[in-house]
């Protein structure tokens, strides 16, 4: 077959194709790594949110936001070895006060894993992969953070929740960092509260707020009560419901319920809970 027969026939088949020194359609470098001197992209996958359990002693999982890109050296161009192109992404995490956990790299290729703090209690982990003696590598990156809760209760669930539990944990509010202050992806679930409480008049409920441990106990507890008390006057002032219906506590980083040394564990911890009173 020809070539311009494969070239039809691909395009027959919809099956896409990299172009001479071109990467990948819908392809792009990482925002923090650019990527070595004569390579192309051949794959990439962007995701808000997944998992990948980076090579160190032992194996971490790390959830976050997710990228994979595979790298390919262009023909003619000088290829790199494969301690050369993993050193160049360590190192620069290293100078930006980040560390190397480990390195497993020789002349064939092999793998080489560090971690950069990005924010407060959060990382930023890389692995790179070399293989073909340098012809081709991959970057796998994970930013660390929790997973951000879009689907909540429905209003007859809430309401069955709290008449055979008595509560309920809510993760669908969410607040500015360090503040008080609700975010405007909160509105689906304050409405649903709301619509439980107009459709039980007799319903009292007490809002009660809680933090991960990031910060010190004392500023936790104030931020805790801070966020229930705008949650009231959130359901007050906007949803229509009686003031004298809800109570509000803050317990601050006191009672978590995952582990405070993760991400996705702070994340659960960070929550609103309805208490029926």
């Amino acid at each position: 077959m020809t070539v311009k027969a494969v070239a039809v026939l691909l395009a027959l088949l919809g099956t896409p194709s990299i172009g001479h020194g071109q990467d990948v359609e819908g392809s792009k470098d990482h925002p923090m790594f650019s990527r070595m001197p004569g390579y192309q992209i051949t794959e990439y996958e962007a995701q808000d949110f997944s998992a990948y359990e980076f090579r160190t002693e032992p194996e971490k999982r790390v959830e976050g936001r997710y990228w994979q890109i595979s790298y390919e050296i262009k023909e003619g161009a000088k290829k790199a070895g494969p301690i050369q192109i993993g050193r160049n992404y360590t190192d620069l995490i290293v100078k930006r006060g980040g560390q190397k956990l480990s390195e497993d790299l020789d002349a064939g290729g092999g793998s080489t894993v560090a971690r950069l703090p990005v924010a407060a209690g959060k990382n930023l982990w890389l692995e790179i992969e070399v293989s073909n003696d340098g012809e081709v590598y991959e970057l796998t990156v994970v930013e660390e953070a929790g997973l951000k809760q879009e689907v909540e209760f429905t209003a007859a669930e809430l309401s069955n929740q709290l008449a055979t539990a008595g509560g309920v944990s809510l993760h669908g509010i969410l607040f500015d960092t360090g503040r008080a202050t609700i975010k405007p992806e909160s509105a689906a679930t304050l409405e649903t509260v709301a619509e439980v409480l107009k459709q039980d008049p007799a319903l009292k409920l007490e809002i009660r707020g809680h933090t991960d441990n990031v910060g010190t106990p004392d500023a936790n507890l104030k931020l805790s009560q801070d966020r229930a008390a705008a949650v009231k006057a959130h359901l007050v002032q906007t949803g229509g419901v009686a003031a004298d219906r809800l109570s509000t506590a803050g317990f601050g980083d006191t009672k978590p319920v995952a582990d405070n040394t993760t991400e996705q564990g702070r994340a659960q911890n960070r929550r609103v809970e309805l208490a029926k009173k």
